[in-house]
């Protein structure tokens, strides 16, 4: 359930940021700077906003699909973050723990341990022992799907993106002991089919990229988030969240 303490408002628009990876300086174009991200976090705070889990997110989404009374609080904003980079576990968690905010890490295990820039078993291990961080599913090893579904025979893709979710979940779970039911698309791509497919794996919704904010008419597997990087300056976040939380008063 959507805890009582979030019964403030229907919150109709909610924005879901991501997030990827952090440095002193730029290093490519999914490198947000450390800088940056500390404005970004200043402007959560100066606008009032209300940093929810996206678990609580989705439980007010899906009690709403159910005709269930559940809220969320005014200025309600979600923080997730994709592909398990290390600066996560350095920066990010650090500067979010400082202020008792939540966050949702969404990972491709094939990276775990193995690629120069992700994280260690252990260290996500000791982030998903925070109650505060949640793990969840960026399937196995990060796949354009959409891409592969027209390149592959329909069988062979079904197989192939089955497992794909299956593994990840199942990696996770055993890795971390906590629960995997959320997935992000990969490059924020997926497709009917593909939620379809997520559904009967078990996952409770899906999140894709939109640069809008998410709404409770979306569809639970077609979730949009706002993709944040560099360029995105204190300014125009404030802008991005004043818009949405202008969209909800009027709603």
């Amino acid at each position: 359930m959507v805890p009582a303490a979030f019964a403030a408002t229907a919150a109709p628009r909610v924005p879901i940021l991501v997030y990827h990876r952090f440095a002193s300086r730029m290093l490519d174009s999914m490198t947000v700077r450390i800088a940056n991200f500390e404005d970004h976090l200043h402007v959560l705070h100066q606008l009032g906003c209300q940093v929810i889990s996206l678990a609580a997110w989705v439980a007010w989404r899906l009690g709403r699909e159910r005709g269930e009374r559940v809220s969320l609080p005014p200025r309600a904003v979600v923080l997730t973050a994709d592909d398990g980079h290390r600066s996560q576990f350095e920066v990010m968690a650090p500067l979010l723990r400082e202020r008792g905010w939540p966050v949702t890490l969404f990972v491709y295990p094939s990276a775990i341990s193995n690629a120069s820039y992700a994280m260690t078993w252990a260290q996500l291990q000791e982030l998903a022992s925070d109650p505060l961080l949640s793990v969840q599913s960026h399937t196995y090893w990060h796949p354009n799907l959409v891409r592969d579904r027209q390149r592959m025979p329909p069988t062979a893709f079904q197989r192939f993106a089955a497992s794909q979710l299956a593994r990840s979940r199942d990696t996770l779970e055993l890795r971390l002991g906590r629960p995997v039911t959320l997935l992000a698309w990969p490059f924020g791509l997926g497709d009917e089919g593909l939620a379809r497919q997520a559904q009967q794996a078990g996952y409770e919704a899906a999140f894709s990229l939109g640069n809008r904010s998410a709404v409770a008419g979306d569809s639970p597997f077609d979730v949009p988030r706002h993709m944040i990087v560099d360029s995105v300056d204190a300014r125009q976040l404030a802008a991005r969240l004043e818009a949405a939380f202008a969209d909800k008063a009027a709603s």
